[in-house]
């Protein structure tokens, strides 16, 4: 295929598969180091247990689950044991894979499976509390779940802010008796402020991605924003995001590609079927990048309207003069910060979807939207038939396809790919030869 801009391989590809592993090494020996190890989403509000001491490691089911679904058989093994214990197929993939593996006591990095001192979790998922809950009771271990339903951040209250910051104080009175540990009130500002970096800055490094040649392509995407939802809060993720943000800033200045034959703009939705990610390798082969999703954008960023009317990186509250000396003045940034995610606004109504959806399209120049419709995740998927028809209205090329994040058994790899031939033709794109 012939090659429109130059491109080369991230500096930072390495570095950012030695901290996931170095993550997932960190949660299974932890007790062997006298640490911490409690289990939550990747939307757990984590800085909280981090002011227990610099020795606490997480794991975050979601990402997890991700990983493990990459490999097809342990994938299946680990939901077969779900569904023999009970469990409905139409259940959440990721909370079955999870279950699945307790249950067979097999770890995806080797050896048994890490069992967590407490559960600490936060409830905007129809599946995340009901997750933990059958968690915390096979593994026998204390829990805590914080309700962040409060409504659109749009509409947001200070009584609303006030409910969810008052659960925060719950929650730290709780990893204080969960853990036998005094709360670092210090450690735990640190940890606001790096989740803080981590989040506005990988919202700054998408928006990179509004440029022509994308510096940045959706598969290389998926292995860097989930470090933000392994451990945002940590010192090593929010200094790693700012590493990125100058690596693919220079991309930007240089003219580096993701694609090199880049023609085609495309976005996504939700999590991809994980197993065939091999899909967005096919799409270049006609000369398209996917440039991000909402999903990718947005799962750990955090996002503000700029003065020029653009999507950028929010604000940290200390380049606005707010200094964060003390714990009420930390959980309650800590709450409005977390409750203006892009990605939690949807659960209200797919409208606020949609209309973030075409303001990527303007801003990242999107040709056409590939919709996920995801069997695997009723939270993310939610309205997306009436996005669908959002966008299709404003009018631009929208394509659907059958599958599942996690379950491969949903995913027609055939039929998806003769959808794609056939949404390439509408694009006026043929495949180009190698």
């Amino acid at each position: 295929m012939a090659n429109k801009y130059p491109t080369e391989q991230l500096k930072l590809w390495g570095k950012a598969k030695q901290l996931r592993e170095q993550y997932y090494q960190n949660y299974a020996r932890a007790k062997e180091k006298g640490g911490i190890r409690w289990s939550g989403s990747a939307w757990a509000l984590d800085a909280i247990p981090a002011g227990l001491g610099e020795d606490v490691y997480s794991l975050t089911g979601e990402p997890y689950a991700a990983a493990v679904a990459h490999d097809r058989k342990f994938a299946k093994e680990c939901m077969d044991a779900a569904e023999a214990y009970g469990f409905a197929r139409d259940l959440c993939s990721y909370m079955r894979i999870y279950w699945g593996g307790m249950h067979l006591n097999k770890y995806a990095f080797g050896g048994e499976f890490p069992k967590p001192d407490f559960v600490f979790q936060t409830q905007i998922c129809c599946s995340h509390s009901k997750w933990y809950q059958h968690v915390a009771k096979e593994e026998k271990v204390p829990e805590f779940y914080l309700d962040v339903g409060v409504g659109p951040y749009r509409d947001m209250t200070d009584a609303r802010l006030d409910y969810v910051a008052n659960q925060l104080h719950d929650g730290i009175e709780f990893v204080e008796k969960a853990s036998g540990r005094k709360f670092d009130d210090e450690l735990f500002i640190k940890a606001v402020k790096n989740e803080m970096r981590s989040t506005s800055r990988w919202a700054d490094i998408c928006a990179l991605n509004k440029v022509k040649p994308a510096p940045l392509d959706e598969k290389t995407m998926y292995s860097l924003y989930v470090l933000c939802t392994l451990s945002k809060s940590s010192q090593w993720c929010a200094d790693f995001m700012d590493e990125l943000y100058e690596e693919v800033k220079d991309r930007v200045a240089r003219g580096i590609a993701a694609v090199p034959n880049e023609t085609v703009r495309l976005m996504t939705d939700t999590q991809p079927p994980w197993s065939f990610l091999k899909i967005f390798r096919y799409l270049e082969t006609f000369g398209a990048v996917s440039i991000g999703s909402l999903y990718t954008f947005a799962l750990e960023g955090i996002w503000e309207d700029k003065p020029d009317g653009s999507w950028g990186g929010r604000t940290l509250p200390w380049e606005k003069g707010i200094e964060i000396n003390d714990r009420d003045t930390a959980v309650r940034l800590y709450a409005d910060w977390n409750l203006s995610k892009p990605q939690w606004q949807h659960f209200y109504d797919p409208s606020i979807k949609t209309e973030m959806m075409l303001r990527i399209i303007r801003e990242w120049q999107v040709d056409g939207v590939m919709l996920h419709l995801n069997r695997g995740c009723e939270g993310l998927s939610i309205g997306i038939m009436e996005n669908r028809l959002g966008i299709a209205k404003a009018g631009t090329p929208v394509m659907t396809f059958e599958g599942n994040m996690g379950d491969e058994r949903e995913f027609d790899e055939v039929r998806t790919q003769a959808r794609v031939d056939a949404f390439m033709e509408q694009l006026g794109m043929r495949r180009q030869a190698a």
